[in-house]
Order: C-alpha cells, then sequence, then structure tokens
C-alpha cells in the first residue's frame, strides 16, 4: 500500500511524455521494471547513491522550472499577490470552524506522524553511520521538506495564471494534470527533460526504499524466525526474491486502483502506519509499562476501527476516520497493557477490598 501511489505517479509521468501513446498500465509497469532492477541487484548502497543524485536533480529542477514559471506568470510578486487574493496563502482554518480545524488536525497528524513509523525511514536512520547522524539526518531532512514543498504549490500558482482556462477544466477534473501541462505547452524542451526527469528522480528516490522496506522486515521479522540457520548467500537469496513478490504486489494492486488521484493514494497510504503503528511505536519508547499484549491490541483495534469507519456511509465526510483510529489504538493500547497487570496486582485480593478501593 505504501507504494502504490508512487507507481501511480510512474504511470502518470510515462503516460503524458509519451503524448499518451503509452498507456496508464504500461507506465506503471515500465517505471516499475526499472526501479526494481536497480533496487535488486543494488540493495541499500544503490537506493543511497541514486537518492543523492535524484534529490540533486529535483532541487535544480523544480528551482528552474519555478524561475521560468514565474517569468511567464509576470513576476514572482503577481504570483504571490494572486495567491494571497485567492485565499491560498491561509494556512490554518477559520477559528470558529470547528469541523474545518478537525480535518485540518487529521491531515496534519496523517502526513506529519503518519510517515514516522514506516519502514523506508526507519531504514535510512538505522543505514547512518553514527547515532548524532541518525538524529540529525531527519531533522534537517524535515526541514528542506517543508521548506522545498512551498517550490510545486508556487508553479501550480503560476500556471493558473498562464492558462486560466485550462487550469480550471483540470481543477475540476483532475488537478494533478495541471505542473506536467503547463512544462509540456509552455516551457523549453531543455526545461521540460529538467523538470520530468526531477519528477521521475523525486518517485523513484522513494520507490526503492520502499520496495526494499517491507522485503527486509519480512526477512527479519518473519523467515528468521521459520529458518534461522540462513547463511549470508541463503538470506540475500531471499531478500531479492521477497523483493520481487512484494513489488509485484505493489503493481496489481496499483493496477486495480488505476483512477483514484495520487493525492487519495498517499493520504490512504499514511493513514494505516498512523493508526497502526505510530501509537505502540511511541508508548513503546516512552512509556515504562508497555506490554506486548498492549501493543497488538493497539495493532488490530486502530486498524479495525478505521477500517470500519472509513467504510461506513457518509461518516469519513463528517467526521476524519484516523483520529477515531488513533485514539482507539491508544485506548487499546493503555487497556491493554494495565489490565493483566492490574489482575495480577489484585490476586488474591477479595473482591469488596478492590471494590472499596477502586
Amino acid at each position: 500500500m505504501w507504494g502504490n501511489f508512487k507507481v501511480t505517479a510512474l504511470g502518470l509521468v510515462f503516460n503524458m511524455l509519451s503524448g499518451g501513446q503509452i498507456s496508464f498500465v504500461a507506465g506503471m509497469m515500465i517505471g516499475t521494471a526499472v526501479v526494481l532492477v536497480y533496487t535488486l541487484f543494488g540493495g541499500l548502497w544503490s537506493v543511497a547513491f541514486t537518492d543523492l543524485v535524484q534529490m540533486t536533480v529535483i532541487v535544480i529542477g523544480l528551482l528552474a522550472v519555478a524561475w521560468f514559471a514565474a517569468d511567464l506568470a509576470g513576476g514572482a510578486g503577481r504570483v504571490i499577490d494572486y495567491a494571497a487574493t485567492e485565499g491560498k496563502l491561509q494556512l490554518f482554518p477559520e477559528w470558529g470552524d470547528g469541523k474545518a480545524w478537525m480535518f485540518f488536525v487529521a491531515s496534519l497528524i496523517t502526513m506529519m506522524l503518519g510517515s514516522i513509523p514506516q519502514q523506508d525511514v526507519f531504514q535510512r536512520v538505522m543505514a547512518a553511520n553514527s547515532a548524532e547522524a541518525a538524529s540529525r539526518g531527519p531533522v534537517i531532512g524535515g526541514i528542506f521538506y517543508i521548506i522545498f514543498g512551498f517550490v510545486p504549490m508556487f508553479i501550480v500558482m503560476a500556471a493558473i495564471l498562464v492558462m486560466p482556462q485550462e487550469s480550471a477544466t483540470m481543477l475540476a477534473d483532475d488537478p494533478q494534470y495541471i505542473l506536467p501541462t503547463l512544462v509540456l505547452e509552455h516551457m523549453p524542451f531543455a526545461l521540460q527533460v529538467l523538470f520530468f526527469g526531477a519528477l521521475l528522480s523525486a518517485i523513484m528516490s522513494t520507490a526503492s526504499a520502499t520496495l526494499l522496506a517491507p522485503s527486509t522486515t519480512f526477512m527479519e521479522n518473519v523467515l528468521r524466525n521459520i529458518k534461522p540457520g540462513l547463511n549470508d548467500a541463503q538470506t540475500l537469496k531471499a531478500t531479492r526474491i521477497s523483493v520481487l513478490v512484494f513489488t509485484v504486489m505493489v503493481l496489481v494492486y496499483a493496477i486495480t486502483m488505476e483512477g483514484k488521484s495520487i493525492y487519495d493514494l498517499v493520504a490512504e497510504a499514511y493513514q494505516l502506519p498512523l493508526v497502526g503503528a505510530f501509537v505502540p511505536l511511541v508508548f513503546g519508547l516512552y512509556w515504562k509499562r508497555a506490554t506486548t499484549q498492549g501493543a497488538i491490541l493497539s495493532v488490530v483495534f486502530g486498524i479495525v476501527v478505521w477500517g470500519f469507519f472509513s467504510l461506513w456511509g457518509d461518516f469519513s465526510e463528517h467526521f476524519p476516520p484516523q483520529l477515531v483510529g488513533v485514539l482507539a489504538a491508544a485506548i487499546a493500547m493503555v487497556a491493554g497493557s494495565l489490565a493483566p497487570q492490574f489482575f495480577k496486582d489484585t490476586k488474591g485480593i477479595p473482591h469488596h477490598m478492590i471494590t472499596a478501593t477502586a
């Protein structure tokens, strides 16, 4: 589920670059095959090396496109003024709108907290050469993500000024086509190459780590318990097979979800670890009375409650299901951890004394 939106994005890029000659599904297959090859044979070293190159291309490419887009729109000042006039610079909802604040907080914790327990983040942290690098790296990376995240937003605002009629149509039908359409129709070939190179780099830099993540998790937590005597050669072979299997699974899932926006796929991908993994991780690290039973209950109740309310009629239009899921996970974590300890502490004490104490 974590990698499906990246596969979908690859399909979108290849479909647009070919002018529709490569279908959405075929684009997914081509992009997935490319990522699979260098992930399968390069492992974590290939991920680290390609990430460095790809992030460099992303920064240079998007900054160049933003500069040219601002020029097309009449200057950066005009773009910012337009964004302010349209209310796009308002970061927070109106103070009196409780429902808007509720959904704002839900979106905030989904993207901020839902990414913390993901395996690809843990993978990068554990690959650091020191504890200092492991602690500073995510902080520095997070700051750059927040700052640089405004660049594509700026480009989209410029695109609306440059092609107002086309943008209005795409905003109603599929907003994710606005930015690539601006580049393809209004920018020189060199910038087109730079932009789509940056876009592919952004997708592939995370897709490769995402393919390794479930495979290594399966190897370390499942297969090693089933076959504890695996040597290095057998472990490498089993890991490569699991990478291939998980890649096929992600591709099939992405194909079945064709037609769903990348934004919706991203939101769903981050909600699952938020309701199923974030609470056990935090309580396990910082609460001394946390137990395995509590963690299991937290995972089960968080996912089940979130899934139930996500599928229950129009509930998700009035209340964010992920908030209910997180709350259920926290309650289950506390109750599951304290219940066995409570019964252990009260074993042998007469019932009337327990009642009186309570």
